[in-house]
C-alpha cells in the first residue's frame, strides 16, 4: 500500500529554536481534505510540526509539504533532508505557489494554486511509474462537491475547542500586497450552501460546539453569506471567520451574522494612514471609518481580531506610535501586526524591485518581523524597531488586561474575553522571543 506523509512545517524563534506548543487551536483544513480525495489503497499520515515530531525515517513514498507564509523555509530543510533519504518530496500553498522555481531547488514537485484537480493527477501519476511531474498546475473552476474532510487526522492531534469548515477561497480585491490576490487575480470562488452545512453538521456531530468558517473574505458576497447564516442558525454554534469591514456597513447582514453564531471576526485593518493604503491598492477600505466601524461590530456582539502592517509609504515613527494609541483606545482584543513585506510573485514585490527599493532578496528574511525594503518616511532600521517597540507595548500585562477581561464588552461575553486573554498570553510568549505570533 503506497503512503504520503503530508507535513505542515513550524518556524524558528530569535533564539533558533523551532517554536512548539503543547496544543493547536486552528488547525488547517487542507490535508484533512486531500485525505478524504486520496484513494482507499492508500495511507494518509498527517504531522503539524508545532504539536508534532517528524520522523525522518518514515516508510512514505510521498512527502508532501504545506508553506504556510514564512514556514516555507524550514519546509526547506524538511524537504533537502528528505530528498537525502531518497524521498519523492512535493511542495504545494500560496508561498511555493508564488516562487515555484525556487521552490523546484529543493522539491521534486511542486503543486501551484487549488490542489483539487492536481492531487489526484499526481498520485495517478505515481501509481504509474512512480514518477511524478515537476510542476501541476490545473485551476478549478468552482468549489462544487468537495468531499468531507477527515476531521479524524485532526482530532488525533492536541487541538482546541474548534475544528475548520471552509465556505469560499479568494477575494475580489487586488491590493498589491496579498499573496491572496496574487494567486486568485480577483476570484472569488465559494462552495454550496448545503455542502458546507453538511461539514458543519459533521463537526458538531463530533462533539463540537464552535467551528472557524475559512473564508479570505467571507462578506465577499453578501448574498451568499446571508443565504449561509439562515442554514447555520438552527444548528445552534458558534463561530469565527474572516473578512472586511465592510461586514459593519450591512447592519441586517450584520444582525443575520450574529443571529447565526458568529461571534468572532478577524478583519484586516491594516494601516492608520490611508495615504499608504491608498498606494497598495486599498483605497477602498478607509482608515477614518475605523473606530466607528469597530464599535459597531463590538456592540453587535462581535469580538474583533485585527491584522495590522507597518511600513506603507506614509509609516513615520509618529504614526506608528498613534498606532498603539488606537489599539488603546479602540481596545480589539486581539490584534496582530506585520511590517508590510512584498511577498515574492506579489504586485508589490515587483514594483519595489523596478524602483530598486528592496534591501535584499534573501527570502528567509521575508518573514514579517524585519524591514525588507525602503520605506517612504522612515529608515529599515527604525522602522524594525518601532515594530518591536509597538508589540512590547501592545501585548504588555496592563493593555493585555485592559483590551480583553476589563473591556465593556466582556460583560455580554465574558467566556468569549477569557479566550482572548488567553490569546495574548499565547502571543506574548511569542513577542518575547522577537517572533510575530502568527501561530495558534
Amino acid at each position: 500500500m503506497p503512503k504520503i506523509l503530508f507535513i505542515q512545517p513550524t518556524q524558528y524563534g530569535a533564539d533558533n529554536k523551532l517554536c512548539k506548543q503543547k496544543r493547536l487551536h486552528l488547525p488547517g483544513l487542507v490535508f484533512p481534505l486531500l485525505a478524504a480525495m486520496t484513494p482507499d489503497n492508500w495511507e494518509v499520515e498527517v504531522n503539524i510540526e508545532v504539536v508534532d515530531d517528524i520522523h525522518f525515517d518514515t516508510d512514505a513514498d510521498i512527502i508532501g509539504i504545506g508553506t504556510m507564509g514564512y514556514a516555507i523555509y524550514r519546509g526547506i530543510e524538511i524537504a533537502r533532508e528528505f530528498r537525502k533519504r531518497g524521498k519523492l518530496v512535493v511542495m504545494g500553498g500560496y508561498m511555493a505557489s508564488m516562487v515555484v522555481n525556487k521552490a523546484l531547488e529543493y522539491v521534486d514537485s511542486v503543486v501551484v494554486g487549488d490542489a483539487e484537480k492536481s492531487y489526484p493527477q499526481l498520485l495517478k501519476d505515481f501509481e504509474k511509474n512512480r514518477k511524478i511531474r515537476k510542476i501541476y498546475e490545473m485551476p478549478v473552476e468552482n468549489l462544487d462537491g468537495l468531499p468531507v474532510p477527515r476531521y479524524e487526522l485532526l482530532m488525533e492531534k492536541p487541538i482546541g475547542n474548534m475544528l475548520p469548515v471552509q465556505a469560499g477561497r479568494g477575494c475580489p480585491y487586488a491590493c498589491s500586497f496579498c499573496c491572496i490576490a496574487s494567486i486568485y487575480k480577483g476570484r472569488y470562488l465559494y462552495r454550496p450552501v448545503e455542502e458546507v452545512v453538511r461539514d458543519i453538521q459533521v463537526v458538531r456531530e463530533k462533539g463540537f460546539k464552535r467551528f472557524y468558517l475559512l473564508d479570505d473574505n467571507i462578506v465577499s458576497n453578501p448574498k451568499y453569506l446571508e443565504t449561509l447564516c439562515k442554514e447555520i442558525e438552527p444548528l445552534n454554534m458558534n463561530w469565527a471567520s474572516q473578512c472586511s469591514l465592510h461586514l459593519a456597513k450591512n447592519i441586517k447582514l450584520l444582525e443575520k451574522v450574529r443571529r447565526a453564531g458568529g461571534n468572532m471576526m478577524s478583519f484586516g485593518i491594516e494601516s492608520i494612514t490611508q495615504e499608504g493604503l491608498n498606494k497598495l491598492g486599498k483605497s477602498w477600505l478607509l482608515v477614518n471609518e475605523h473606530k466607528k466601524l469597530i464599535e459597531t461590530l463590538t456592540r453587535s456582539g462581535i469580538m474583533v481580531s485585527a491584522e495590522m502592517m507597518l511600513g506603507t509609504d506614509s509609516d513615520t515613527e509618529e504614526s506608528i506610535r498613534a498606532t498603539y494609541d488606537f489599539i488603546q483606545q479602540t481596545r480589539i482584543p486581539i490584534p496582530r501586526f506585520y511590517i508590510l513585506t512584498p511577498p515574492p510573485g506579489s504586485a508589490l514585490y515587483d514594483q519595489y524591485k523596478s524602483e530598486g527599493r528592496l534591501l535584499t532578496e534573501e527570502l528567509r528574511k521575508y518573514d514579517g518581523s524585519q524591514c525588507v525594503h525602503i520605506p517612504a518616511k522612515i529608515s529599515p532600521e527604525k522602522l524594525t524597531e518601532m515594530f518591536w517597540w509597538l508589540y512590547g507595548k501592545v501585548f504588555s500585562l496592563k493593555s493585555i488586561v485592559r483590551r480583553t477581561i476589563m473591556n465593556p464588552a466582556a460583560i455580554k461575553s465574558p467566556l468569549l474575553h477569557l479566550f482572548a486573554l488567553y490569546v495574548n498570553l499565547h502571543y506574548r510568549k511569542y513577542v518575547r522571543k522577537r517572533v510575530p505570533p502568527n501561530i495558534f
